[in-house]
């Protein structure tokens, strides 16, 4: 993980108050954690961390796009990415993330890598089911797409008549209009 060094943040040495950092996500990032259902990642992290005397808070802001292939036509298509996520860290004897949003760290911890929650944040932010923009608005045009056209059940639409309608209803629809 040598090569996700320049996500560790050494808050040790910093001052009381907020401090800006930015980040430029592309594919080489999630190669580290061998993630590869991106086609194509194009996402600014901004990262700001506001240092208190007792805790820490880290503020993360995701925007950009991920080229992804659709659910349905697999063809790709770029969904955009627009999230937040904020995380607590605290001191403590020893190490616990059991919470999502707060962290405790040893109190002898000088660094923390923030590449884990980078990660997560931008993963999350892809919807579960990815649908290329075109097959909702109709103009995606796709050979997949046709062929699923061609081999959906028919459903056909008979207006039914009051003859075949069973005439022990008609009574008690009655029972509705009489009160």
């Amino acid at each position: 993980m040598k090569a996700l060094k320049s996500y560790t943040i050494p808050f040790v040495g910093l001052k009381v108050g907020e401090h800006h950092f930015d980040y430029q996500i592309d594919n080489t990032f999630f190669e580290h954690f061998e993630y590869d259902e991106f086609n194509a990642v194009d996402v600014k992290i901004d990262l700001v961390l506001v240092k208190k005397a007792t805790l820490l808070e880290f503020y993360f802001k995701a925007k950009g796009s991920v080229n992804v292939n659709c659910d349905i036509t697999n063809e790709p298509y770029d969904q955009a990415i627009d999230d937040e996520f904020k995380l607590v860290v605290k001191f403590g004897h020893e190490y616990n993330d059991d919470n999502e949003d707060i962290l405790i760290l040893p109190h002898g911890d000088y660094e923390i890598n923030v590449a884990q929650y980078i990660y997560e944040l931008i993963i999350l932010a892809v919807p579960i089911k990815r649908v290329h923009p075109g097959i909702e608005d109709g103009t995606l045009q796709s050979d997949i797409l046709s062929k699923l056209e061609e081999l959906s059940p028919k459903q056909e639409l008979e207006e039914k008549t009051s003859e075949d309608i069973d005439p022990r209803w008609n009574n008690l629809k009655k029972l509705l209009t009489d009160k």
